[in-house]
């Protein structure tokens, strides 16, 4: 197995992980691929360093970061700052277990709910947000700066942890 070839989803099990200052590198890749808009080097390093809300996980197969979710964890909410895989796993229901975990980790933290936005045109990471028990509470108008698209404001009541 090349590092670029995907890892089939039956030969191993992700592995979710905090994430470290020393995977920025990778994680950079992964916010390349995914957003018009990348974070920066400093803006990964500033949530991980100084920002006491923020909560980032990295989920790794076979040693290769391949996705990783970030979150706000401020009094009983959580708020979803971005949540993204390489591209070559798009599509085969990793998404699907990066936000479980993702959600999972907000009511271990004891957050009752968790809330983020949505490009108005993704309608791939909205049907997602809508399986898993999210739904639509508003819009922020032009809130895309590259293209003044509007947001979708998305929120999820979360089970208490462990049921």
């Amino acid at each position: 197995m090349t590092e670029s070839e995907p890892v089939r989803e039956q030969e191993v099990e992700p592995i979710f992980r905090l994430m470290k200052v020393e995977d920025i590198p990778e994680i950079l890749v992964i916010e390349r691929e995914a957003f018009t808009m990348p974070w920066t080097e400093e803006a990964f390093r500033n949530e991980l360093t100084h920002n006491h809300f923020a909560k980032y996980m990295v989920m790794e197969l076979s040693n290769h970061i391949i996705g990783y979710a970030g979150m706000w964890a401020i009094v009983d909410e959580a708020h979803v700052t971005n949540i993204a895989l390489l591209e070559a796993y798009r599509g085969r229901k990793w998404g699907d277990r990066l936000l479980d975990e993702l959600m999972k980790t907000a009511a271990f933290l004891g957050m009752i709910s968790i809330t983020l936005e949505v490009r108005a045109s993704n309608e791939i990471a909205q049907n997602l947000y809508r399986k898993k028990g999210f739904r639509s509470a508003g819009t922020r108008k032009g809130y895309y700066s590259d293209n003044r698209e509007d947001a979708l404001i998305m929120w999820a009541d979360l089970p208490a942890y462990g049921e």
